[in-house]
């Protein structure tokens, strides 16, 4: 597949600009190993820059009605949609996703995330509240926050983006994006469908960067509040480095999906190879440990196996693949360090287990299933974030959730089961900040709020439709003593 490498330059304040950075950094598929771009290493004076359009454009995108940002918001869906073919052939070749069982739905969903602003907005209520006092009168309404500092990363570059942007920019905000390092062509492609429907200028920004860009962002006077989802390890940095400003953060995950004895084991084994193959296991609510009663083990591995021989491994715009490779080499070695850590304690590879020969890079990693793996594994405490599903065996309920909760990064996680009294003793014992039923823990609804418990490493808020929106306005109470009013 030939491409056309391209020189990436900053969006700023409705423009593209060069940056006035030293470096940059090569841009190199995961499908084929080509250069695909050079992208810019942003100064801090390109993200001063950035920050002041967004301060500057503010007020005056909050100050149109929410109908007219809602306008915006559907014109660019309607052009992500009328793109969307050729934004989903780029998304793949940048960050490995299959073409047709990904890529094509991550821009669908793009574009549907901004449909859902476009409306939410227009329903985010005001209140009244009673007084004590007959001549007052308490009212409540929701305000933009301000300027946001977008942070993201890249295993989904442009549906992650877009759960801050849509919801974001709906209610009134502005936002400076700067994407991962690693996926910075799906942002430029996103940036110019905004821009080409007719965004306001300053309304989004775009700058490209690593953790040094990241930091001058969030702590540029012009910035009020940050958005972040990514690595727990990342989101402690920025939190460190927010201060008193106002965060939004989404952080690791590590499943757990859990197999009780009564669960239908056909239907357990679709769901946990599906979250852990799904974006070759590159995703916060992936399959990362899978807890199964042993009395049920062996005829659910069998099941397991099975399913996971009709996951193709190939070349994304194959019609037929089902995982692509890995987005990138530090992805994959942690992956291989997870390995090598349960195979030492006692684990043992029943499906996979390896890089796949012979492809074009070697971040085309096996579909792997992994039995007997120990509670002291990385794989058990850690995120993997690999194409992996790890088998532990527990006695029953009472272990399962205490393997489950001892882990730290408590997101999402499913458990299987006929009893709708098992299910509850789950749902309501999971230290989790969501809980799937019976099917896959990549389940999830652009609309529903997503995001971790209390009291774990995996952030604070809620990402998802009016849920974000909330979180991206600040509620404001006036009280007006109307006897003291003139008519």
């Amino acid at each position: 597949m030939a491409t056309t490498v391209r020189t990436l330059q900053n969006f700023i304040g409705g423009e593209w600009v060069e940056s006035t950075g030293e470096s940059a950094r090569e841009i190199v598929s995961p499908v084929t190993g080509d250069k695909l771009a050079d992208a810019p290493n942003a100064s801090r004076e390109d993200v001063e820059r950035a920050a002041r359009a967004a301060r500057e454009a503010q007020p005056r995108w909050a100050a149109l009605s929410a109908w007219e940002r809602a306008s915006v918001c559907h014109a660019i869906a309607d052009l992500i949609e009328e793109r969307k073919e050729e934004f989903a052939r780029e998304l793949s070749l940048e960050q490995g996703k299959p073409y047709s069982a990904e890529a094509i739905p991550d821009v669908e969903e793009t574009a549907e995330n901004f449909r859902i602003a476009a409306e939410d907005v227009k329903r985010l209520e005001s209140s009244v509240i009673p007084s004590q006092d007959v001549n007052k009168r308490i009212l409540t309404f929701r305000k933009p926050n301000g300027v946001y500092a977008g942070i993201t990363p890249w295993n989904f570059p442009t549906l992650i983006p877009v759960e801050l942007i849509a919801p974001g920019i709906a209610a009134g905000n502005a936002i400076v994006m700067k994407p991962s390092e690693w996926t910075p062509i799906a942002m430029a492609n996103f940036m110019q469908i905004m821009a080409d429907a007719g965004l306001p200028d300053g309304v989004v920004s775009v700058i490209y960067g690593g953790g040094d860009v990241g930091e001058a962002l969030v702590t540029s006077e012009h910035v009020d509040c940050v958005g972040f989802v990514g690595s727990h390890g990342t989101a402690e940095k920025i939190v460190r480095a927010a201060g008193l400003k106002r965060t939004l953060i989404e952080a690791s995950g590590n499943g757990p999906v859990i197999v009780a004895a009564d669960a239908d084991l056909e239907r357990a084994a679709k769901g946990a190879v599906f979250g852990g193959f799904f974006c070759a296991g590159q995703v916060c609510c992936a399959t990362e440990r899978v807890l199964v009663d042993r009395r049920v083990h062996d005829d659910f591995l069998a099941a397991v196996v099975k399913e996971a021989e009709t996951w193709r491994l190939g070349d994304p715009f194959d019609d037929d693949t089902l995982v692509g490779p890995m987005n990138n080499e530090p992805t994959a070695q942690k992956m291989d360090r997870h390995l090598e850590d349960a195979l030492e304690k006692g684990a043992e590879i029943v499906v996979g287990g390896g890089r796949d020969e012979g492809r074009p890079t070697r971040l085309y990693y096996q579909p792997t299933v992994v039995d007997r793996v120990g509670v002291d594994t990385l794989i058990n405490q850690d995120e993997t974030f690999g194409p992996i599903v790890p088998l532990i065996e527990v006695a029953g309920d009472d272990e399962a959730l205490a393997v489950a909760n001892e882990c730290y990064l408590g997101l999402q996680a499913a458990i299987y089961t006929t009893s709708l009294k098992r299910a509850f003793k789950y749902l309501d014992n999971l230290r989790v900040g969501n809980v799937v039923v019976n099917d896959s823990t990549d389940y999830w609804e652009a609309h529903e709020p997503f995001g971790g418990a209390s009291g774990t490493r995996t952030g604070w808020g809620r990402i998802g439709g009016r849920y974000t929106m909330l979180d991206m306005t600040d509620l404001k109470t006036v009280v007006l003593d109307v006897g003291s009013l003139e008519d």
